[in-house]
């Protein structure tokens, strides 16, 4: 009995690695167009699938009232106005006072570039723009605001008053890197505040991996949800009541807006992304409804729009647009380190991450030695464990010849002549099995330790190298020039998978012959597995390997030493 639960230890790991990777296949190709240089911007923004910007109405406000006229306050001419803090530029046009660019750290590093977060376009609002009903351009998108940038940089008014309304915006850069701001549009509440689509400009490449999440983010009552754009067809709305922030997300960075007062609702609209020629920004057009969408239009990227609509006639946040760097994030007092998937091995991955973070900054400057020293301190830590098991397997290994005479002496009673098993015979050879291992004092089970200690670091490992910011782009050495991506040649993971193989022919051959032909396809199924993980992860994997094979190697020899 104790044998057929060791075997389907076995066989239960192997089907978790065979479910993940069935659960996490490699994302179909889909188009996406090259992104256009930041500074430039439509001339005449639209509704997302080109709709017509609306003429210039003199609405009634809700209440019925006309809005008194106010005196005129407008600019001439178009200009573009620039804000710095730090490492973070945003850059701004006076039409409609919409954000045309937003340049960020990749990450805290000082020696890492910056990154263009806001989505480049054709013929679609910017953030900060206004929006009508649902996702229909106001007709404040297209006056020139008058522009009163500060002296120091790091902030600006935009006012406008004239046919087209009157409104006014206010951006400021506050002392911790965050974008405050400020939207008013007298008299009406009937209009919203856009964001996105989606944040910065991902590669083809990136479109395609299954690690790159493209999806909206937000927390309400104190969890965390993730709608997928892939999986809407009708806009989400969200009561503004209990919401602590909304924002946008890919897998490595985050917009995030925290409103400093009430608002009345966020609405993620879904739209898909067209291409619109080989040199040209990318269009987007609203996403039909799931009966009407087409097998073409499936195969498009999906992103979403979000838009906040205000509680009364103004709109005030504080927005992050940058790296989710945990470090930075946990320092904010919004909670915003829960963008970070880590999931359900939250309380491991945070550990680990610390962790990778001290040696790096105080040992080695490089993560994918990190790695290895991580992996060396997490081989000492566990020692005594798996210490504990290989002498067990040993003594296994040892009581082999007496487990299988018993094996044998039963074997032609274990079924009747009908061919049906002899439960009662099984029962007294796993007891008689079972006494020899009780008098020996081992555990038939304990084979099994080091991997069930393994599997929760290994998943950890996983989640930690395929979410946090500091391996995105991080060399270790030679090809292996990204520790996020997989390995191009696969040359890391057929090392992995021969090491893998050796350990096991090094180690104690105990069990039966089915057991044994076990252990022996571990190494190819493991080897099949690691081919389109993070080469980070194949590195943690390939070092445990090493670690254990010289463990063995000391075993051995002072095995042979007693013999």
């Amino acid at each position: 009995m104790e044998t057929r639960r060791l075997l389907l230890a076995f066989v239960l790991s192997l089907a978790v690695i065979a479910i993940w990777y069935t659960l996490f296949p490699p994302a179909k190709p889909t188009p996406e167009a090259p992104p256009a240089p930041a500074a430039k911007a439509p001339a005449s923004p639209a509704a997302p699938g080109g709709a017509p910007v609306p003429g210039a109405p003199t609405a009634p406000n809700p209440g019925g009232a006309t809005v008194a006229a106010a005196p005129a306050v407008q600019a001439t001419a178009e200009q573009r106005i620039t804000l710095r803090d730090g490492r973070n530029l945003a850059v701004f046009t006076n039409r409609g006072a919409q954000l045309l660019s937003m340049m960020a750290p990749q990450k805290s590093d000082p020696k890492s570039g910056e990154l263009e977060l806001v989505r480049q376009r054709a013929d679609a609002l910017y953030p900060y723009s206004l929006t009508a009903a649902g996702l229909q351009p106001s007709p404040l998108n297209q006056a020139l605001f008058q522009a009163l940038p500060a002296a120091d940089g790091r902030s600006v008014t935009f006012r406008y008053s004239g046919p087209l309304g009157t409104a006014e915006k206010s951006f400021r850069f506050d002392d911790k890197g965050l974008l405050e701001v400020d939207v008013r549009v007298a008299g009406r509440s009937d209009w919203g505040l856009l964001i996105g689509p989606g944040i910065r400009n991902p590669t083809v490449e990136e479109m395609k991996s299954r690690y790159e999440h493209r999806r909206g983010i937000y927390k309400a009552e104190g969890d965390v949800t993730t709608p997928d754009p892939g999986s809407a067809f009708e806009p989400l709305e969200v009561p503004g009541r209990a919401l602590a922030w909304a924002g946008l997300e890919d897998t490595y960075f985050l917009s995030a807006q925290i409103p400093r007062a009430r608002i009345e609702r966020a609405v993620y609209h879904p739209v898909m992304v067209e291409k619109a020629s080989a040199d040209a920004p990318a269009k987007f057009a609203p996403t039909p409804s799931k009966d009407e969408i087409t097998r073409e239009q499936k195969d498009l990227p999906r992103e979403f729009f979000l838009v906040l609509r205000p509680a009364g006639d103004q709109i005030a946040l504080t927005s992050f647009w940058g790296a989710k760097d945990y470090d930075r994030l946990k320092a904010l007092p919004y909670g915003l380190q829960d963008t970070i998937e880590f999931g359900s091995l939250r309380p491991l991955v945070v550990p680990l991450l610390v962790a990778l973070h001290w040696i790096h900054d105080n040992m080695v400057s490089n993560y994918g030695w990190a790695i290895v020293l991580l992996t060396i301190l997490i081989k000492i830590i566990t020692l005594p464990l798996t210490h504990r098991s290989t002498m067990s397997m040993r003594k296994m290994q040892e009581l082999n010849p007496r487990v299988q005479a018993i094996r044998d002496r039963y074997r032609t009673k274990l079924r009747d002549k009908q061919g049906k098993p002899n439960l009662e015979a099984q029962r007294k050879m796993n007891e008689e099995v079972m006494a020899i291992y009780k008098e020996a004092g081992v555990n038939p089970a304990g084979g099994c330790l080091p991997l069930l200690i393994q599997m929760p670091i290994l998943f950890a490992f996983y989640r930690l190298l395929s979410t946090a910011v500091d391996l995105r782009g991080a060399p270790w050495l030679a090809w292996i020039q990204d520790l996020s991506l997989h390995d191009p040649y696969y040359v890391l993971p057929i090392i992995m998978g021969i090491t893998q193989l050796i350990q096991v022919r090094m180690g104690p051959q105990a069990g039966d012959p089915m057991q044994r032909r076990m252990f022996q396809i571990m190494p190819v199924a493991m080897t099949f597995f690691f081919l389109g993980v993070p080469s980070g992860l194949v590195l943690y994997w390939l070092t445990n390997n090493v670690l254990t094979i010289i463990q063995l190697q000391v075993y051995n020899r002072m095995q042979a030493r007693e013999a």
